[in-house]
């Protein structure tokens, strides 16, 4: 009798052994980027690990993708200007649980998996907070098992590089898209028209029903492209479908032939415009056109592939609110309340209170701002010269709102003008927060103290009117990438103690506080710690020539260079510091690395000028004998995901020192916090519930309330004042206006140091005493490092309020009414055989 052996040979695109991967790699090398190992460059082998890891993801993204059509699934469409990604490599390869047999299978090949990992050009396509929150929700929804696209656009250049020269901040065109981007995949055949400017016709159709046409005088395409965006430990990963604008005709033969060679491209010139730049600058009325359009564009496009969808789920356009919960992300995708009900009523002919309807009972608003500038408001002349029949669909939703108004609020003409989607107050504008806000059956913000402030100020007129629609949902962080892939070290050392299973569930790492009270592991905790803090010196060291000291306390504030964030405030600590120390060169002090980060807007003169303050009293502390490296101060330029995954692991001190009542929430506190760093803080945004939830022992708080900002304003605050009264800040303020952290330049700082002097909107003068009493209170606790340890453990095991799953769990059962639904991992090409039918 013969036996017969059976030999599985795996699939080189889906098979999961190290023999496999090595295979799929060396594949996918020659194959795909056309390249031999002898003549393969390291971004080579980046992007044939990377095709390597995207098909196998692409079973799991098409089964996902499948399940959108399911007539009973509904879909979350989260719209935002911004996705703030990072790199998709370590990421995808954690979610997937592979990351040690690829490392293993590319080792073998004398390769490095962390060189590759490093070699990834990060997307460009976000900002900060706005962008990265988005991200984080992202990764939620797939983990969580919920049907979700997000929305955007496909920028170009996206966010820009930033190069510190002697000092100022330089903006560098970010070329991310230069090597090609292997996670994406276009799909022209889903691509939509866009209108754009032009005029409307009124008109009779043939039933003697009015109608109205837009007639655009111009028309962009928006060609999709979509990534997979993989959740951990399932198979779910849905899509982000980013818009790329192209002209409908690219090349005009005819005018090529008569010599006008510009006129030629022009087309395709204006057209691709649209999505060059994240925020192009606003300054000039071309910037805000530009911006305009490039909010209507990819609003317009999704849209539009949420209709196509739709009908291909076999629904009518009387279910859409069923099969789809849109939120919108603060007010860049605010446009799209008219846009849906534009698309409802003039092309589809539905009755305006069944579309009104509709449209209502589709959109959900996050508000991310306390700030009043920053309420998106657009010129009316501009609005209607890009955006016409919007404009009329404006007109008549604020005519219906108003009679509205007036049957509750009668003779209340104030309350009219404030709750009207038009600013009339002086040059007209359309509001588009206030269009939002009637538009969305829920209004969200973002921390509780934020959505209590919005409630009793910035949106008061519209909570009084619709309390119903008002809730809060407090940011979050995903987990797995803010500490699972950035923070191995430590991820190793928590789930040695309490298992893995908080990377899915972060309230689980309430297990780790027992382990507070227990000395060695309080060591283990201090050395995991002190090897990062080392890692980042070295990195330091590398790009920056700045030698720091990895036992002192890493003191660091990361985050958008802006005046409400109080860069400044740090920097009048540092110089505080510096006097005391040229004063006492034998002050016994906690040394101290203070590490800064962040982008200036392109256009805010004051936040560049922040920079030049950081870098120039960096300059001049990081060079003096005297103080003998008890203070250094670095900046850290090009400040991104990538970056920020080596900093947050290595803080022991977090700074989040905004003026109380300004930030919404941020959630770069919790990243710190989840990593163990130590708070220095207001009560402002999210700080409130991290030290609701960590203790008020465990975390340094310092300022003025929200409440005592008002009435402190309201009583006609004068920072003169406290010049003249407190000794420390007048020397430190006349340090910086002398000229001697200049070069001798007395002028350099004039802007800055007069609004001080002079306004101090963000109230740094009546809240310096109290930071800097904080910072001592700091430095003394740093000198008994086993109970700063104790401290930051306890940091870490009570954030689990901050998962991003708990926020988007929340959304999913108060706002979007959306279940999870389990991805069956079937074949869609049975033995490799797909039909072409």
């Amino acid at each position: 009798m013969t036996s017969q052996i059976q030999i599985q040979v795996e699939d080189d695109r889906t098979g999961l052994s190290i023999e496999t991967l090595r295979r799929a790699v060396a594949d996918n090398l020659f194959y795909i980027q056309g390249k031999y190992p002898g003549i393969a460059t390291k971004n080579d082998y980046y992007m044939a690990v990377s095709y390597t890891v995207r098909d196998r993801l692409l079973q799991r993204w098409l089964n996902s993708i499948k399940n959108y059509l399911k007539p009973d699934v509904k879909v979350v469409c989260y719209m935002s200007a911004e996705f703030l990604v990072g790199p998709h490599l370590g990421n995808n390869l954690l979610n997937l649980g592979i990351y040690e047999r690829v490392r293993k299978a590319i080792a073998e090949s004398g390769l490095d998996l962390k060189e590759l990992i490093e070699q990834e050009e990060e997307p460009g396509l976000g900002n900060g907070g706005l962008g990265r929150l988005a991200a984080c929700y992202m990764d939620s929804l797939s983990t969580l098992e919920i049907p979700a696209i997000g929305y955007g656009i496909r920028y170009e250049f996206g966010i820009f590089d930033q190069e510190i020269r002697d000092g100022w901040q330089v903006e560098i065109t970010d070329k991310w898209l230069r090597y090609g981007n292997p996670w994406e995949i276009c799909h022209p055949e889903n691509t939509y028209e866009v209108k754009l400017g032009g005029y409307t016709e009124h008109y009779q159709d043939d039933y003697g029903n009015h109608r109205i046409r837009w007639v655009p005088n111009r028309v962009v395409k928006g060609i999709p492209y979509d990534t997979p965006i993989l959740g951990y430990g399932v198979n779910t990963a849905n899509s982000l479908r980013l818009w790329k604008a192209e002209a409908p005709e690219s090349f005009d033969f005819k005018a090529f032939n008569v010599g006008d060679y510009y006129g030629a491209v022009d087309q395709k010139v204006v057209s691709e415009n649209i999505t060059k730049v994240l925020y192009p600058n606003d300054e000039q009325i071309q910037g805000k056109q530009l911006r305009l359009e490039q909010q209507y564009f990819f609003v317009s496009c999704s849209i539009q592939d949420m209709i196509r969808i739709h009908f291909e789920s076999g629904k009518t356009l009387e279910t859409f609110h069923e099969k789809f919960a849109v939120q919108l992300n603060d007010t860049h995708p605010a446009i799209g309340v008219a846009e849906l009900m534009r698309i409802f009523v003039d092309e589809y002919h539905m009755e305006w209170g069944k579309a009104w309807d509709i449209t209502q009972k589709t959109f959900g608003y996050t508000n991310h701002t306390l700030l009043p500038e920053a309420l998106e408001k657009w010129p009316l002349s501009l609005f209607a010269s890009i955006l016409p029949r919007h404009l009329e669909i404006i007109y008549e939703l604020n005519q219906r709102f108003m009679d509205r108004v007036r049957m509750k609020y009668p003779n209340n003409n104030e309350k009219l003008a404030r709750l009207s989607l038009i600013d009339e107050s002086g040059e007209k504008y359309v509001r588009m927060a206030h269009l939002s806000c009637i538009g969305a059956h829920a209004i969200n913000g973002v921390a509780a103290l934020h959505s209590e402030l919005l409630k009793k100020d910035v949106l008061r007129d519209f909570y009084e009117l619709f309390p119903e629609k008002f809730s809060n949902k407090t940011n979050g962080v995903t987990p797995r990438r803010w500490v699972v892939l950035s923070n191995p070290r430590l991820s190793e050392l928590i789930t040695s103690k309490i298992g893995d299973s908080w990377i899915r569930n972060l309230d689980q790492l309430k297990k780790l506080e027992p382990f507070a009270d227990d000395p060695d592991f309080r060591q283990a905790w201090l050395k995991v710690k002190q090897d990062i803090k080392e890692d980042l010196g070295a990195y330091i060291q590398k790009h920056q020539g700045i030698t720091i000291n990895p036992k002192s306390i890493f003191d660091v504030q990361i985050k958008r260079i802006h005046e409400y964030k109080r860069q400044h405030l740090n920097v009048l600590h540092i110089v505080t510091l510096y006097n005391r120390l040229k004063q006492n060169p034998s002050l016994d002090i906690s040394p101290r690395t203070f590490i800064f980060g962040g982008k200036a807007a392109p256009a805010y003169h004051m936040a560049k000028l922040m920079i030049k303050l950081i870098t120039s009293v960096g300059d001049v502390v990081n060079n003096d004998p005297d103080i003998k490296n008890k203070i250094k101060v670095v900046f850290m330029p090009d400040y991104n995901v990538k970056l920020s995954q080596r900093v947050f692991p290595a803080a022991d001190l977090s700074e989040q020192i905004s003026t109380a009542g300004k930030e919404a929430s941020g959630t770069g506190n919790m990243k710190f916090s989840l990593n163990g760093a130590l708070t220095i803080g207001t009560l402002d945004g999210a700080n409130v519930e991290i030290r609701q939830e960590v203790g008020a022992e465990n975390f340094f708080l310092f300022g003025l309330t929200t409440e005592e900002v008002v009435a402190k304003k309201a009583a006609g605050y004068n920072p003169l004042n406290y010049y003249h009264s407190n000794a420390e800040l007048k020397y430190a303020i006349d340090m910086l206006s002398s000229g001697y952290f200049s070069h001798g330049d007395s002028n350099l700082f004039n802007s800055l140091l007069e609004s001080l002097m002079y306004r101090d909107q963000y109230m740094l003068f009546a809240d310096y005493q109290s930071y800097i009493e904080c910072q001592d209170k700091v430095s003394e606790a740093y000198k008994d490092l086993d109970n700063w340890s104790r401290m930051s453990i306890l940091n870490s095991a009570r954030m689990g309020k901050f998962s991003s799953d708990r926020s988007i769990a929340e959304y999913c059962e108060d706002i979007w009414n959306v279940k999870g639904v389990p991805i069956p991992l079937t074949d869609l090409c049975p033995d490799g055989q797909c039909s072409l039918v």
